[in-house]
């Protein structure tokens, strides 16, 4: 694979051998958002704890591969933001005299006082829409940050915390510009996502937001996620097909997620390929020690489900940049389709509300409906 920036390659310093290097000690000096969310992100991995001492922030852009065709990554740099403000509304305003009654955005709260692992909440959004259609399913998963909030407010991370609400709004207003990526966006890739937006308007999806516990840390991870997957895939997933106005087909349904959430889509997502058509990662949390163990279960995912899509994303300044390329360079070997997205972007809630939560509703408004992404 090509590396788009030249300096950063498969063979380099691991993010996670950095990550090791930092000195936790800064915990207790005010840390900076970047260092805190690099001393979380590295937790994920290592299973150390590490203080709360801000308000979370999500993570950067990343890079692109894709599924089921090459098994050659092409990697392309992410888009910017546009400066627009957008207020999101819950409503939808029916013009008199024009065609169907549009069914206004819904927003539902689903609470289980014994989920998994005790109390969980799960935010469901359901787009603006005429009666009778139907959208795929996307079920997303928050990082670290929002895992050490309160389950409700844990599941309302990419709603309230990464923008989406927002970023909803404006790719149905496109053009997109670079203020809406927060700057981390290059005119090529921003071009892109326009032109693939002027010919197919985005139409939206149903997003499923559930709380995700912090149960993946480490060698605990592999045991733990079977029980958050048998939660999202056979209690909130059907309840999902049955409350809203979801296609019921598996070809519709994926699942994501940010750094944590990506550790945790990954394996939820490949062990469950019976039930997803979709499933990716935005720079997920990784060490280099499970990618072999990721890899394997990529293989028995595809072997069981030959249509799968599958896509990891990071971006230039990512901390699991290296580990990303590394896993999509074991799973080219192993000949797993994926797409592997490069964009721009550091580890952080800029990178969430800008290229991460822009480039996860397009790609699956695109996928979950069995077209190409860009």
């Amino acid at each position: 694979m090509t590396d788009v920036y030249g300096t950063v390659g498969r063979g380099g310093t691991s993010a996670l051998g950095a990550m090791w290097a930092f000195p936790l000690a800064l915990v207790a000096c005010e840390p900076t958002t970047h260092q805190t969310e690099k001393m979380a992100a590295s937790s994920i991995v290592s299973g150390s704890a590490v203080p709360s001492t801000r308000p979370e922030t999500p993570a950067s852009p990343a890079r692109s591969k894709f599924a089921p065709r090459p098994t050659t990554s092409a990697l392309v740099n992410s888009p910017v933001a546009s400066s627009d403000p957008v207020t999101a509304s819950n409503g939808a305003v029916a013009q008199a005299g024009s065609a169907p009654a549009m069914i206004p955005a819904q927003e539902l709260t689903w609470t289980y006082p014994q989920a998994a692992f005790g109390l969980s909440s799960v935010v469901v959004s359901v787009p603006e829409h005429p009666k009778g259609k139907k959208f795929p399913v996307l079920i997303a998963l928050h990082g670290m940050s929002e895992a050490r909030k309160s389950p409700a407010g844990g599941a309302r991370g990419w709603l309230d915390d990464y923008g989406m609400k927002r970023a909803q709004l404006r790719l149905k207003k496109a053009p997109l510009v670079t203020a809406d990526f927060g700057g981390m966006v290059t005119a090529e890739r921003l071009g892109a996502l326009n032109r693939s937006l002027s010919v197919r308007p985005y139409r939206g999806v149903i997003v499923v937001t559930p709380y995700l516990p912090d149960v993946l840390r480490a060698e605990r991870a592999f045991a733990n996620y079977p029980a958050l997957a048998a939660f999202y895939v056979d209690q909130v997933l059907p309840r999902v097909l049955k409350e809203t106005p979801a296609l019921p087909e598996r070809r519709h349904h994926g699942i994501d997620g940010v750094s944590l959430g990506g550790r945790a889509a990954l394996m939820i997502g490949l062990s469950r390929s019976d039930r997803f058509g979709a499933v990716g990662a935005l720079q997920p949390a990784l060490d280099e020690k499970e990618l072999a163990r990721m890899t394997s279960l990529a293989s028995l995912a595809r072997a069981k489900a030959p249509d799968l899509q599958l896509r990891l994303l990071t971006s230039a300044d990512d901390y699991y940049l290296g580990t990303t390329q590394t896993l999509s360079a074991l799973w080219d070997k192993a000949q797993i389709a994926h797409r592997l997205d490069l964009v721009q972007g550091d580890h952080s809630y800029a990178f969430n509300r800008g290229p991460g939560v822009y480039e996860l509703l397009l790609h699956y408004d695109r996928v979950l409906r069995t077209e190409p992404y860009l």
